[in-house]
């Protein structure tokens, strides 16, 4: 039951992006197609899920056994680092207009602090390996849920008549903030 509530916390009540608002670059960035906010939020959910255990199997074999914990900062940007690489390789080879169409916000996962916070709060909450794993599919899908979520939004604003100082950022921020209200119906809903 832990873990469930661990996963859905993560997807709904303590979303990164809606709750803790991290990640905000790629969720603006990438949310105008459904299409490549789906992408993303894929890449960035497969990168959370590895990055949970790697950091998980780093922290608990080599940082804590030889008490080096305060290099977690620097290992856990390494794994990210390493991660997003292979994910970009990945897409670049198998699917180069996807590759074109997440452009420069692909290589910015490296630097989406969602993804470092996921690794250091789970080191933080000393979660066991299958909390991580939760953790970090949940957080992942939360991202992927927000997203999507506000690519739908966005799709439909690009026919309603928008004020014109407001287009662009300033609604999609205005939208972010109106979802982060709805989602803050979820809590409670877990305790």
């Amino acid at each position: 039951m832990e873990l469930v509530a661990i996963f859905v916390s993560a997807i709904l009540i303590n979303n990164f992006v809606l709750y803790y608002f991290l990640g905000i670059c790629p969720f603006l960035g990438v949310s105008k197609k459904i299409s490549s906010a789906l992408s993303m939020g894929l890449a960035v959910t497969f990168v959370m899920t590895i990055t949970a255990v790697v950091s998980w199997a780093i922290n608990h074999w080599i940082l804590i056994p030889h008490k080096l914990d305060y290099l977690q900062i620097v290992s856990f940007i390494l794994v990210i680092a390493s991660l997003v690489q292979l994910v970009e390789m990945f897409i670049r080879k198998m699917s180069p207009p996807l590759y074109q169409a997440l452009g420069i916000y692909l290589p910015l996962i490296t630097t989406n602090c969602s993804i470092m916070f996921l690794a250091l709060l789970a080191a933080l909450r000393n979660y066991s390996l299958a909390e991580a794993v939760a953790f970090g599919v949940g957080s992942g899908l939360g991202f992927t849920l927000a997203i999507i979520l506000m690519a739908g939004i966005r799709e439909q604003l690009d026919l309603a008549d928008v004020p014109e100082p407001l287009k662009g950022a300033g609604i999609a921020l205005i939208v972010a903030g109106i979802m982060a209200l709805a989602f803050m119906g979820f809590i409670g809903m877990i305790k």
